[in-house]
């Protein structure tokens, strides 16, 4: 055999083991990928139920999508508690529960639900022993960002989480009744306010309700991809699929827990009218009042200025604009900005990132 050809097979052989090599890494980075993921939902006595069923609805979903690509499974609801029975908020019992399981043994998603305002008070036998739980399987599992367990709260899921010493520095949010009862609970953490959900290494934490889908949705574009989160939740009809930068109440509610009839004056004529080319001169008409006192009065009473209330407002109507079909010029024009760049910059300071993030979002929508 030649000096060439013999070069030219121990090259092939030399290629032959590398391909086999990254074909073995691949498949075996794919069959830790197709792992299930057992979802796990601790059930405290009087749980809100929204809170159980909207998330596990959204995972039973991915599932079948899943199904439907031709692809496996990829999460595993369970159901556990200290009682194999609990009632919930409306009354509901849920039966055949689990016990709390003694370890993790497979990647699993602690998914802590909230309960009534009017229950977190009474610390149970059944919430202390949760609470021990938790502790005793996360608290030291949560420091590292790369662990293979989540902890998810929901709601009030995150006080009695704060309870178990889970959140550490962490960022986190839950209902916005309750933001001071989670800052007493866990001082050390980063609270943060007026939040649909965040997300901090393995812990993601919500405001509750509603927000306990729209982080499940979340995690599930993370793991799954955005298509396919994006089917999700056409199934669920989820109108507007809110991210970790939206806030959690709605701008045309928000600043209006106030009873002065001047300030709901300029504040209803700004939601009536967010694309008229107001100025603090005509805000103040409609208030009846001069622009300065206008000033104070919204300082004092809504607690933003007026200008800052009506780029929130002329925000929240160029978002919908955006989620029924306009261009960015289009939905600038019907919300009030002069221009599209106006609107970029005003998103970007509000929330972060930018309009055409949305489009991104919708287009991949089926």
């Amino acid at each position: 055999m030649s000096t060439s050809c013999l070069r030219e097979r121990t090259a092939d052989a030399t290629w032959r083991r590398i391909e086999d090599r990254q074909q073995s890494i691949t498949f075996g980075q794919m069959i830790t990928r197709a792992h299930l993921i057992d979802v796990l939902f601790v059930i405290a006595p009087r749980s809100l139920l929204l809170d159980i069923a909207g998330p596990a609805e959204a995972f039973r979903l991915a599932n079948q999508h899943r199904e439907r690509l031709g692809l496996p499974p990829r999460f595993r609801l369970r159901f556990v508690a200290p009682n194999d029975a609990q009632t919930t908020s409306v009354g509901l019992s849920i039966a055949g529960l689990e016990p709390l399981p003694k370890e993790l043994s497979a990647p699993t998603w602690v998914v802590v639900v909230g309960q009534p305002t009017e229950h977190l008070a009474a610390m149970t036998a059944a919430v202390a022993t949760t609470a021990r739980w938790l502790s005793t399987q996360l608290r030291d599992t949560l420091r590292e960002n790369s662990c293979a367990h989540r902890l998810v709260t929901i709601c009030s899921g995150t006080l009695l989480a704060a309870r178990a010493g889970l959140l550490g520095r962490r960022r986190c949010t839950t209902h916005h009744e309750l933001i001071g009862v989670l800052q007493t609970l866990a001082p050390q953490a980063t609270v943060i306010d007026n939040r649909v959900f965040v997300v901090d290494g393995p812990i993601a934490s919500s405001a509750g309700i509603t927000a306990g889908i729209d982080v499940a949705l979340h995690l599930i574009a993370d793991e799954c991809g955005e298509s396919l989160a994006a089917s999700v939740a056409q199934d669920m009809v989820v109108y507007v699929r809110r991210s970790d930068r939206d806030p959690e109440q709605s701008p045309f509610h928000l600043h209006r827990g106030h009873v002065h009839a001047t300030v709901h004056r300029v504040q209803d004529a700004i939601t009536a009218e967010p694309e008229r080319d107001w100025d603090m001169t005509g805000l103040a008409r409609a208030g009846h009042t001069t622009g300065r006192h206008l000033l104070r009065l919204f300082l004092a009473h809504a607690r933003v200025s007026p200008l800052e209330y009506l780029r929130a407002i002329r925000l929240e109507r160029a978002r919908h604009a955006l989620e029924h079909g306009a261009n960015v010029t289009r939905a600038a024009q019907v919300a009030g900005f002069r221009s599209g760049t106006q609107m970029r910059r005003a998103w970007s300071r509000q929330w972060g990132g930018s309009p055409s993030d949305l489009l991104k979002a919708r287009s991949l929508a089926p």
